[in-house]
């Protein structure tokens, strides 16, 4: 009998990168969604903020609260048994102090499945990623187009700024994060940051230089069929064939023709 493979861990995600192996990672919302990604035997699920807009129909990721972020993640949690699950921290969960923070993330670890947070980090969150990891918090911390302050950054756009991104990548490592997601940035900064950093990079508009990738679930399926970002490659048309199921069913139901008698009990 072949015995189940063994759950992945954040020294896992180093031994991979010293290994030069691919890393792979998608996001996830629910039990079910959960456990089709995790069947698959890939390396990472996420829960991400961005359930503020692909669940909960948001236009950014701001309105997702901490007690969203435990409850999906809870959720993701009862179906993983294999990849390394990471929780996004929200907007004002990680920005409020060093013990705010610790406190916000422990309960995540507490209250989940969860074996590490991901964090948008700038300069001032350093403090709290060593902190954290001193806690015994593992992190992830966010470099690049940081979602969470597009009213201060102008938007969704590629962020350019080679010196700022390196040194702040080389920051984060040393400040204890295990990994470093790097979202929108030109694909020659994200290869050169990758060969610079101990740590894996995972990528997420990054190009193919970096030691994993990270795709929206949503994007991935095609779910909605319509503005899927540049970033992301659509791997089924998911969104078309929910669309044509439940046109059918429509259909069928007006027309009579279901139930039909093998739907039906005597």
């Amino acid at each position: 009998m072949t015995s189940p493979p063994r759950p992945i861990t954040v020294r896992k995600f180093a031994a991979m990168k010293a290994a030069g192996q691919k890393i792979t990672m998608a996001t996830a919302y629910d039990y079910t969604m959960a456990g089709i990604l995790d069947a698959t035997g890939i390396e990472g699920i996420l829960v991400g903020d961005t359930l503020s807009m692909v669940v909960q129909g948001h236009d950014n990721t701001l309105p997702c609260t901490l007690e969203q972020m435990i409850y999906h993640t809870e959720m993701v949690g009862r179906a993983v048994r294999h990849a390394l699950l990471v929780a996004d921290m929200p907007f004002l969960s990680y920005q409020l102090g060093v013990s705010k923070a610790i406190e916000n993330a422990g309960r995540i670890l507490k209250e989940t499945r969860c074996q590490a947070v991901k964090l948008e980090q700038a300069p001032e969150q350093l403090e709290v990623t060593r902190a954290l990891v001193s806690a015994g918090i593992p992190v992830m911390a966010h470099f690049g187009l940081r979602p969470q302050s597009i009213h201060q950054i102008g938007g969704y756009r590629v962020q350019r700024d080679r010196d700022r991104l390196q040194a702040d990548a080389k920051a984060a490592e040393g400040a204890g994060a295990f990994s470093i997601l790097l979202e929108c940035i030109p694909a020659a900064v994200a290869a050169e940051i990758t060969a610079a950093v101990s740590v894996p990079t995972i990528g997420i508009g990054a190009g193919a230089g970096c030691d994993g990738q990270v795709l929206v679930f949503h994007d991935l399926l095609g779910i909605p069929t319509s503005n899927v970002p540049r970033h992301a490659k659509v791997y089924a048309e998911v969104g078309k064939t929910i669309t044509e199921a439940v046109t059918r069913y429509r259909d069928e139901v007006r027309a009579g023709v279901f139930p039909g008698p093998e739907h039906s009990f005597e």
